[in-house]
């Protein structure tokens, strides 16, 4: 399936808004830590996992649209992006694996069981790859409409059901492995918001793909700059919403938490992410970006964007950006840095992945240009 500029743009946008949270949480000592600058480094940290999250979905709605579109039965659709999860899935133990042992002697055995965000994503993976087989017709008009409406309920169900799982009504009789795959409590006596359980995480992922789905519309295939625009400012109508039920006096949960299990905070996300969609789109569309997407000739000034180059290997640079952050290869003394000296490793962190994308994406380019050399010559 050919890439869209605009979201490897998004994914990119993710991966230069996490190195920046990383970089600044691991590498700030005790007094830069009382900075602005990680005050705002926090705010802008909260939304790469949603980005990703909301993407993945969206991406899973583009493909088994395209799947769709080619007369595949719905169980082999359910087949191939199910196993497509689980892969992921994998990777996230994996991930956890590998963390464990190069911190082993100190890294505890509980971290093997960590709720991250490859977890999440692997999970979410699935149960929209089963919601896309119930939603699944003979009619692609019928399957999309299905699957828009049951992608919107299913995110509306965890966003509510969500803050009595973190509170009233959590599940303490599972074992705390198997219960932070829900709340995020992993060893604690309380769910922890740096973790990536199901709730509220996964809604992340069926509002993508409601989106993705809205987006194969026939209305937004004929309207495409119109449909984005009305995202847009239906995603600024869900922030104002979402202001105005917080300063409701009317409370539905026992615990009011805004910032972490409230659906008002997940539908203030959820609206910025539709904000951040349109934008994006519009900058690949119109913008400087344009330029970078394959629309005007490779010779154009500055034919390149980092962002767009990233998004398209954000789970490489994930992975392996860890290790020089947070890791035991981190490239610079933990909570031991000035302001100044964080903000170099971040620029450090930066092109380093950016060249190892570049090595990932172009590397069967460059590699026959290589051994043709010495015949040539």
């Amino acid at each position: 399936m050919k890439r869209l500029a605009y979201i490897d743009w998004m994914r990119g946008l993710a991966c230069v808004l996490m190195f920046q949270t990383h970089c600044y949480d691991s590498w700030l000592s005790p007094e830069a830590r009382k900075s602005p600058v990680l005050i705002w480094s926090h705010l802008l940290g909260t939304f790469p996992a949603p980005l990703f999250i909301f993407l993945a979905g969206i991406s899973f709605a583009l493909v088994t649209e395209r799947l769709r579109e080619k007369g595949i039965d719905r169980t082999s659709i359910a087949k191939q992006t199910i196993l497509r999860g689980a892969e992921v899935l994998g990777l996230g133990l994996l991930f956890r694996i590998q963390e464990f042992l190069l911190g082993f002697g100190y890294a505890p055995w509980t971290d093997l069981f960590r709720v991250d965000i490859l977890n999440i994503l692997g999970l979410s993976m699935i149960l929209m790859g089963a919601l896309c087989y119930f939603t699944g017709s003979a009619s692609l008009g019928t399957a999309r409409t299905r699957s828009i409406l049951a992608a919107t309920g299913a995110a509306t169900i965890v966003a509510m059901l969500t803050p009595p799982l973190w509170t009233t009504l959590r599940p303490k009789f599972l074992p705390w492995p198997i219960e932070s795959y829900i709340n995020g409590v992993h060893i604690f006596n309380a769910p922890q918001p740096w973790l990536f359980p199901l709730f509220p995480w996964a809604a992340f992922a069926f509002a993508g793909l409601a989106v993705g789905f809205f987006l194969q519309t026939e209305f937004a295939r004929r309207r495409e700059s119109l449909a984005f625009a009305l995202l847009g400012i239906f995603g600024i109508a869900a922030s104002a919403l979402s202001q105005l039920f917080d300063k409701s006096s009317i409370h539905l949960y026992a615990v009011y938490d805004y910032w972490h299990s409230n659906p008002d905070f997940l539908l203030m996300r959820s609206g910025l992410l539709l904000v951040i969609l349109f934008a994006s789109y519009a900058w690949c569309r119109w913008g400087f970006a344009d330029r970078c997407s394959g629309r005007l000739p490779r010779r154009a000034l500055f034919a390149f964007s980092p962002l767009i180059q990233l998004g398209k290997t954000s789970l490489l640079v994930y992975w392996v950006h860890i290790q020089f952050v947070y890791g035991g290869l981190s490239i610079l003394p933990k909570h031991q840095c000035s302001v100044a000296k964080a903000t170099f490793g971040l620029a450090t962190i930066f092109l380093a992945m950016l060249a190892l994308s570049l090595i990932r994406t172009n590397w069967k380019k460059w590699r026959p240009a290589r051994s043709s050399a010495p015949a040539a010559a």
